[in-house]
């Protein structure tokens, strides 16, 4: 058994999906930390405190532990207020593990890979760090490769972000790709199905934020007949009343005249996903630019034909042709045509759906996901300092 500290800043995994704050780093978190447990390791998840009465350590269902760190106030603050509390929050990092050392630390973003590196330093702890997104355009990539150069290892969560890690001048040998995983429990062909009023049904989720490119699929609409598109998930701040990134899709909806075939149904739970995602004949992923693919390879988990955009994870998750369809990025044009190819054509999207589910199954379990991590681990992993503690062997 090993012994693995998570540090991640600002994505608590107690957050469930569909709660205010909630993100795929959540969900990410949540879900490898109760993996890596379940493959018999203690884990130890740092976060944040953002609210006054969060109790100080939290032993989930799951069997991970959630440490709640006093750094500045106990609200969500924004990034150059978590940025001025990273020293606070690597004190009280490098303090907990005098006591009880970690034997690595896998830091989530590049705030918390900054938190991880100062707390560690100290401790002679390797650091693996995941990016979940690169900040090129707020922060020039400076911070991800000093960042890069520092740690033991860079776990990228698909292709197009090792590539951007390389071109950073991160050497090869400490770079590793390994996806973002399914609850394969959850996410079968097999369950609730959501109902629906219309002869076809287009399902696509996510925040209300406009790289989704939610406004491209309104506008392939207009072309895709007897469909309606439902859009799940929420806004920034939780509510779609007032949201301008909701009232201006809605605006869209109307100037095209598809209004009346466009469903908001604002953020839901983890658990009611699956009945929705059963419900389309086709799911569309369309962002504009780096994703992790995750609600695509949740919908493939569940047996249902996927039209994505070629960018980020989902160029690793969606072979061509094969386990879905690809098509560029900001193409509404490109889009309906993928749609309306697929919806007139029963037999292919089924052969689609098989074959993205066999993809998912093989690569994409959590199961697999942390055992490729922990590999990782045992590659950095060096003798602890203190000749007087025992360790048992991780491979």
């Amino acid at each position: 058994m090993g012994r693995i500290a998570l540090v991640s800043e600002h994505a608590s995994p107690l957050t469930a999906p569909g709660q205010l704050g909630a993100g795929s780093q959540n969900a990410y978190v949540a879900a490898l930390s109760a993996a890596l447990c379940g493959l018999g390791h203690e884990v130890v998840v740092y976060t944040r405190r953002t609210a006054p009465r969060a109790p100080n350590r939290v032993r989930t269902q799951a069997g991970y532990e959630v440490v709640n760190v006093h750094s500045g106030p106990s609200r969500k603050l924004a990034e150059d207020e978590s940025t001025a509390r990273v020293t606070d929050f690597a004190r009280f990092l490098s303090a907990d593990w005098t006591t009880k050392r970690p034997d690595v630390v896998h830091a989530q973003g590049w705030l918390s890979g900054i938190t991880a590196v100062l707390g560690a330093r100290n401790r002679q702890v390797p650091v693996v760090q995941t990016f979940h997104t690169l900040g090129a355009a707020h922060r020039g990539l400076a911070v991800e490769r000093l960042l890069g150069q520092e740690v033991a290892r860079v776990v990228a969560t698909h292709s197009d972000e090792a590539d951007d890690v390389l071109r950073m001048g991160i050497c090869g040998s400490k770079v590793s790709v390994i996806p973002h995983g399914v609850d394969l429990k959850l996410f079968t062909p097999h369950g609730a199905i959501a109902p629906r009023e219309r002869t076809r049904r287009i399902v696509t989720v996510g925040q209300l934020v406009p790289h989704q490119g939610f406004d491209d699929l309104i506008r392939s609409l207009s072309t895709v007949e007897d469909t309606e598109l439902v859009i799940a998930g929420g806004s920034v701040n939780g509510r779609l009343r007032g949201d301008p990134e909701a009232r201006r899709l809605r605006t869209l909806a109307r100037a095209r005249g598809v209004a009346d075939r466009v469903t908001f149904t604002g953020p839901l739970r983890q658990s009611e996903l699956p009945a929705l995602l059963r419900s389309a004949d086709v799911v569309a992923c369309t962002p504009r630019y780096e994703s992790l693919g995750v609600n695509a390879i949740e919908a493939m988990a569940c047996g249902v034909p996927v039209v994505v955009t070629a960018v980020g994870g989902l160029v690793d998750a969606v072979v061509d042709e094969q386990t879905g369809v690809r098509v560029p990025p900001q193409d509404p044009r490109a889009i309906a045509e993928a749609l309306r190819a697929l919806l007139r054509n029963t037999t292919r999207r089924k052969s689609l759906g098989a074959a993205g589910q066999e993809r998912i199954r093989a690569r994409y379990s959590w199961d697999r996901v942390a055992a490729e991590l922990v590999r990782v681990y045992a590659d950095v992993i060096r003798p602890s300092p203190d000749a007087n503690r025992a360790r048992e062997p991780w491979a």
